[in-house]
């Protein structure tokens, strides 16, 4: 559900539970599911500070046409009516700094180059910053959820009240940004909240192969052990 590759020779048997994370397992996410063109390294994370803070604004279009890659991962479950794109904002102070707003530029982008541009519609001020945070870097997951805690609301209800809903971002590292900007939203009335971003942040545990099965509890049974194993993580696509 939250765009983690699964590596596991038992990831596509049994039950449907099987087909989560033990992240997933243990803790459903408050959106529907994520979607991520690539994992956050080499030229793709070059290519995001390019836009993020050398200021190259053409890169959002490059970028762009890989969001739309992940959107289209997500969308043969999105309705059939228009659909809200919202990205994930900044707040007045990093966005006077910063001149622009990563998200909005890369989701512009990603909406003309979309198989579903006709079905998706950008709404960039439906979202507000609420209060500026400190950075996220070097946090824990839970110190990160913290930080974010109350930093998000929604300007415009109107826009997403009985509505399924996109939010994009460039990067998902835990999850934190994403999900606390869902939370606001299904509390505002969104019916279901999905995300797509760039790029993910792989965990470390997924450089692993996992050797399963698991119980329904996401614990593995007992007489089972993990075989470390290099595994190449060019891409991570939600699903």
């Amino acid at each position: 559900m939250c765009g983690e590759r699964l590596f596991s020779s038992y990831a596509f048997a049994g039950a449907p539970s099987e087909f989560l994370c033990g992240l997933c397992r243990r803790i459903e996410p408050v959106f529907e599911r994520a979607a991520a063109y690539g994992s956050y390294e080499s030229g793709l994370r070059e290519l995001i500070h390019l836009l993020k803070y050398g200021g190259v604004r053409p890169a959002a279009n490059v970028l762009g046409r890989m969001l739309a890659e992940a959107i289209a991962a997500l969308g043969s479950d999105f309705p059939a009516e228009p659909m809200a794109v919202i990205p994930v904002t900044l707040h007045r102070t990093k966005l006077r700094q910063r001149g622009f707003n990563q998200a909005e530029l890369i989701a512009r982008a990603a909406i003309k180059s979309s198989a579903h541009a006709g079905r998706l519609r950008l709404c960039a001020g439906v979202l507000e910053r609420k209060r500026e945070t400190a950075s996220q870097i070097g946090l824990t997951s839970h110190q990160r959820r913290e930080n974010l805690r109350g930093a998000f609301g929604v300007a415009q209800p109107e826009a997403v009240g009985g509505r399924e809903v996109l939010v994009v971002d460039d990067v998902y590292t835990t999850g934190a940004t994403v999900s606390e900007c869902a939370r606001v939203l299904r509390r505002a009335g969104a019916t279901k909240v999905w995300v797509a971003t760039v790029a993910r942040t792989l965990k470390v545990s997924a450089q692993h192969m996992e050797i399963g099965p698991f119980d329904h509890a996401g614990k593995k049974l007992s007489g089972v052990r993990e075989v470390p194993r290099e595994v190449p993580l060019a891409r991570a696509a939600g699903g």
